[in-house]
């Protein structure tokens, strides 16, 4: 499959945007996108779900993805966020425990969610408080990070990666062939376009459902529709799926609601890894109180009841029992023994069989030639995101 020309665009004016300045800057690391077609004058973009119509001169939704003379114009060429994260943080549990991701970002997003941990990144071309920096990089340098830091995966995060498709695909294309499992942590507003321009090189991806109610969902700038079609798609294309809520008391805890939406995924698969994680007043949502380890207790039962095999629940470490742990869903075997980011104990082989009763776990136990990570002692989360030098 063809990729986007790794040379950077020449400086020039960017459309109107309410952060001049900074898409001037931006402006000036994009190449022509792959994925959008013409369409009565103006370019379709079909990176995400909006399926904006971009006039000439105008940007999408996400306002990164502009229309110059005719073309779709898309990021590339630059991180705006790059760490090196235990894989446990984005959150996968059932890829490569206890190893380390690469993990970078670009500007922008598809969504403004009122609660973003991320905004800084994210909502940098809608929010003045917002100020951030752009790094010029390759594909080659990532790389060449994660080596350094002894990272098993490459990971698109921080902001939305659907958004900058082109640019994860060219450094997925490169991260692939050096032995990097790659993956996707997304809203999961995607399309059958998106996905299948990505598929060549991407393993796992990371779904936000955010919630089981439509309305409360356009809130956030999305639909619900759009991304309980991506949990099927993604799971369709056999790529490795786990799904996260973060539970926000009075916007999307309701007892019913959860109850819908973990029996819809039950419905796709038993065995996708649900993760419920608790909130904390962030950026604009600022009212709800955080979320207590009885909340969470409760909606990871709700998901078990719903006949979910793999519940998981985050961020209060060594508060919330088993449910940090993978167990056997035949003989209940604590397999994977964790304390919020640190894997203390694995018992699964490269193969994911129960060494009890023989039992087959789903996941992505080993990759290319690594050897098993070393086992992580706790600390107040565990292991910590390390900053990263290009």
């Amino acid at each position: 499959m063809a990729l986007p020309n790794t040379k950077l665009a020449a400086p020039a004016a960017g459309p109107p945007t309410a952060r001049g300045g900074l898409a001037d800057a931006l402006d000036r690391h994009t190449t022509v996108g792959r994925l959008w077609r013409t369409e009565n004058g103006k370019v379709r973009c079909v990176a995400c779900g909006h399926r904006c119509l971009i006039a000439p001169g105008r940007r999408g939704i996400c306002k990164v993805r502009f229309n110059r003379d005719g073309e779709l114009r898309v990021p590339f060429g630059y991180v705006a966020g790059v760490a090196c994260d235990p894989v446990e943080k984005k959150p996968f549990f059932h890829v490569l425990p206890g190893s380390d991701a690469l993990t970078f970002g670009m500007l922008g997003c598809d969504f403004h969610c009122a609660y973003c941990q991320n905004w800084i990144t994210s909502q940098a071309l809608r929010d003045e408080e917002a100020s951030t920096r752009l790094h010029a990089t390759t594909p080659a340098q990532l790389i060449a990070a994660a080596r350094r830091h002894g990272a098993r995966l490459m990971v698109s995060s921080y902001n939305e990666p659907l958004i900058t498709a082109e640019w994860a695909a060219a450094v997925f294309a490169e991260a692939q062939p050096a032995g990097l499992l790659c993956a996707f942590v997304s809203n999961g507003n995607a399309t059958p376009e998106a996905l299948d321009f990505l598929q060549p090189w991407l393993r796992a991806y990371k779904v936000d459902l955010k919630g089981f109610n439509d309305r409360r969902y356009r809130t956030l700038g999305g639909t619900l529709g759009h991304v309980t079609e991506t949990i099927r798609m993604v799971h369709a294309r056999g790529l490795w799926l786990e799904v996260v809520t973060l539970l926000v008391p009075g916007f999307n805890d309701d007892e019913a609601e959860l109850r819908e939406m973990t029996q819809f995924l039950a419905s796709v698969s038993p065995d996708i890894p649900w993760h419920v994680t608790a909130f904390h007043p962030d950026y604009r949502m600022l009212d709800p109180r955080a979320t207590t380890i009885a909340d969470l207790i409760r909606a990871a039962e709700i998901g078990a009841t719903a006949g979910l095999r793999y519940v998981y629940a985050g961020n209060l470490p060594g508060r919330v029992g088993e449910w940090e742990n993978t167990r056997c869903p035949q003989c209940h075997r604590t397999l994977i023994r964790r304390h919020g980011f640190a894997v203390l104990e694995n018992q699964l082989g490269a193969e994911g069989r129960c060494p009890g009763c023989g039992a087959l776990v789903p996941g992505i136990w080993s990759y290319a030639d690594h050897s098993p990570p070393t086992i992580q002692p706790a600390g107040s989360m565990g292991r910590r995101p390390r900053p990263v030098v290009l």
